[in-house]
């Protein structure tokens, strides 16, 4: 009673719109109801937290009301102690004492026999609000097995950190279905992982990793959040931001995530990542920093600044090699394009450094599934003319506006 009363006394001194409240938070203050009586199954990992930091599997493990039975491992891990693409291995959480399921090795979808003696599966993980992030493909495969169970699925819902309201790229396309491509929806779709798992479950998206199985519909609960509005980014929310994985430390790292992440895949830049600001960057060791921001500039992107950077990553292939370039700014989240931006640096870097083109691609496959088609790498490839793809990239977007509207659960 003591730890509610200073929770409500702390909301209360937050400005009105801060005073969001993730599921967990709603679920702590309904005591737990939708869960009483039940087995518990966990599908967590470190940013799982309260507004205190506190773990969703400490606080249910500690819960009188809450009969936590076993923990579900995605990539990182349930504690976070797996780099990214390491397998996460099984065994037994050394601080509970309950046995963990890797859903990150050759294990992706939950087996049956790890269902055993599930009555709920809780699903709790701060999503970026990007198809190609690895936890909402985790959230469908956990769907798949449990309705095949008959196991409920209960989302602890979460902001999105790009907020409700942007959605931009192409759906996936038949043949380019993947673990970071697994559902028919926008590069960057809009919705939080609680309106996305109600899409999911009733529009018949949940078909498997490859996209040729049958849907399966599973029994879902979502714990909506208190005071979360669609045109809110996280830093609006009040709330704390505990990276979801290595390279997503800040939530500047998770806004400029799509906006630098495809571009990464043509490997012939560095975009931050192996130095302090992930994704914020596009860099190399033979580009004239000034006369890249000139051109970039000189496009008129809405919503978007470049300034000249220089520095030295700190790991990976260019460890300790001074790369120069530009470092992005959202002045305007909404009116920028944000999942372009990649494409039109990759145009200025062609025009001005045409012996640097990464085209052809030595491995194709990576950059066309996380894109959830060839016709960017085919098209894009030619020119590397934003102009040459802008039209495709857009092209599903208002559609998903509206298919998507059917299962807001936020204004």
């Amino acid at each position: 009673m003591r730890k509610l009363l200073i929770m409500l006394l702390f909301l209360a001194a937050l400005p009105l719109r801060a005073q969001v409240l993730t599921g967990l938070e709603v679920l702590q203050l309904n005591g737990f109801e939708e869960l009483q009586g039940k087995r518990v199954g966990l599908v967590t990992n470190p940013s799982g937290v309260d507004r205190n930091l506190r773990s969703t599997i400490d606080i249910f493990h500690e819960a009188p009301q809450v009969n936590l039975v076993a923990l579900y491992g995605p990539e990182h891990g349930v504690r976070g102690d797996a780099y990214a693409g390491d397998h996460v291995e099984g065994g037994t959480d050394p601080k509970t004492g309950l046995p963990v399921y890797s859903l990150y090795g050759p294990t992706r979808e939950p087996t049956q026999e790890m269902l055993k003696g599930i009555d709920v599966m809780v699903y709790d993980i701060q999503d970026v609000g990007t198809r190609c992030y690895t936890f909402i493909s985790t959230l469908g495969l956990v769907m798949r097995a449990c309705a095949k169970a008959d196991v409920e699925v209960l989302v602890l819902d979460r902001p999105n950190p790009l907020g409700g309201l942007k959605i931009e790229g192409p759906c996936v396309q038949d043949g380019f279905y993947s673990f970071v491509s697994e559902f028919h929806i926008p590069f960057v779709y809009g919705l939080t992982v609680g309106e996305l798992a109600g899409l999911i479950n009733e529009e018949g998206l949940n078909r498997g990793q490859k996209g040729d199985q049958p849907p399966l519909k599973c029994k879902l609960n979502v714990v909506a959040m208190r005071g979360w509005y669609r045109d809110m980014l996280f830093q609006e929310t009040g709330l704390p931001w505990v990276l979801p994985s290595p390279n997503i430390p800040s939530i500047r790292s998770a806004l400029c995530y799509p906006a630098a992440g495809i571009g990464g895949e043509f490997g012939h830049l560095n975009i931050g990542v192996g130095y302090t600001i992930p994704f914020e960057t596009f860099a190399a060791e033979w580009i004239d920093a000034d006369a890249l921001k000139a051109r970039l500039d000189s496009y008129g992107i809405p919503g978007t600044a470049f300034r000249t950077i220089h520095y030295k990553p700190i790991a990976g292939s260019l460890k300790g090699t001074l790369v120069h370039g530009v470092q992005f700014f959202f002045t305007d989240y909404q009116k920028a394009p944000v999942t372009l931006i990649q494409f039109y640096v990759m145009q200025a870097v062609n025009d001005l450094f045409p012996g640097h083109n990464p085209f052809p691609m030595k491995s194709t496959r990576m950059l066309d599934i996380i894109c959830g088609t060839d016709y960017v790498r085919t098209h894009f490839g030619k020119r590397l003319k934003v102009a040459d793809i802008v039209d495709y990239w857009n092209k599903d977007v208002e559609d998903f506006r509206t298919l998507s509207q059917k299962y807001y659960l936020y204004r």
